[in-house]
């Protein structure tokens, strides 16, 4: 058995599997030897079985591929009165596509179509193309090669943890070595986002809304391999919607955002329209937008100088 051990950190491994953790100096192979092969044939297993089983978990985080998704192709399936959708869409690394529509439209169902991989086989019969080709199974239900991140509407975290634990199990999942540099960046940039601070030892459960959906974008931007990006609503975040847009556009994401916020739909290169749950129109943003969008967003900014003044306790100044 000498050598089946390579990883760096086993120890989670052993404590999932139910044993004590190794003395600090010991090698896993010195703290096998003294386990006794009764009590492993109680748990149902025994040094075999547990070395593959390390062995499988190593060569798993030792060759995760890189997801490469050059395009993905929406193919138009039917509305909600059967009727056929007149339009496919073509969507590129580095692109925002906005979902806009009134409550109800079918913006979210556009989503999950996206991130189910839909092969005709959901209600709207949409299929859904990458790189050209149809996903195989393996795709579609892999967890080890999962195409989509997707942050909601509703962002609350239950694990009892502070943000520097997370962030590092997460990296750590990720076989990410330096650790310590991606903590400085993640947390730096969270709090860009957020306006509101908060640090590495602030419990996951004490963070707002929009300090949890900051720390959320960031992960994603930096951490996550998933090449599509789909977000549902970012408008009551408070947080600052350009950067975020940014962070993800500079990682080679494709974001698509359903949004009620004509500033978040103007900062996208398109505007999908969806009506009575179809696709229905697509929309090409131009410089005549762009300068409707610097008005918007100057009153943005306005409108956070009032609310931070409010929050102070200051007087109201108004240029």
């Amino acid at each position: 058995m000498e050598g089946s051990w390579q990883l760096k950190n086993p120890y989670n491994f052993l404590t999932e599997m139910g044993f004590d953790l190794p003395d600090k100096n010991q090698s896993l192979d010195q703290y096998f030897d003294f386990i006794d092969d009764d009590m492993l044939e109680d748990m149902g297993t025994n040094k075999e079985m547990i070395y593959a089983s390390y062995n499988a978990l190593h060569e798993q985080f030792e060759e995760e591929p890189d997801v490469k998704v050059k395009s993905i192709l929406i193919k138009g399936g039917f509305n909600k009165d059967g009727e056929k959708e007149s339009i496919d869409i073509l969507l590129k690394p580095g692109e925002i596509v906005s979902l806009v529509g009134p409550t109800g439209s079918g913006k979210s169902r556009l989503l999950a179509d996206i991130e189910w991989l839909a092969q005709a086989d959901t209600p709207t019969g949409r299929v859904i193309v990458i790189n050209g080709i149809l996903p195989d199974e393996s795709k579609r239900y892999s967890f080890d090669e999962k195409l989509i991140s997707q942050l909601s509407q509703n962002m609350n975290f239950v694990m009892d943890a502070n943000v520097e634990e997370f962030i590092r199990m997460h990296a750590e999942s990720r076989n990410i070595k330096q650790i310590d540099e991606v903590l400085e960046t993640i947390i730096k940039h969270a709090n860009d986002l957020a306006g509101e601070p908060f640090s590495l030892e602030t419990p996951l459960t004490a963070l707002s809304g929009g300090q949890s959906r900051a720390l959320m974008i960031v992960d994603v931007a930096f951490l996550s391999k998933s090449p599509i990006v789909l977000i549902d609503e970012i408008e009551n975040a408070g947080i600052d919607r350009r950067k975020a847009m940014e962070f993800l556009v500079n990682a080679e994401k494709i974001i698509l955002i359903a949004t009620h916020d004509p500033v978040l739909a103007l900062m996208a290169n398109r505007r999908l329209v969806i009506r009575n749950g179809g696709m229905y129109k697509i929309i090409e943003s131009d410089e005549s937008e762009k300068k409707v969008l610097d008005k918007l967003e100057k009153r943005d900014r306005e409108t956070q100088k009032i609310r931070n003044a409010l929050r102070e306790g200051q007087k109201v100044q108004c240029d």
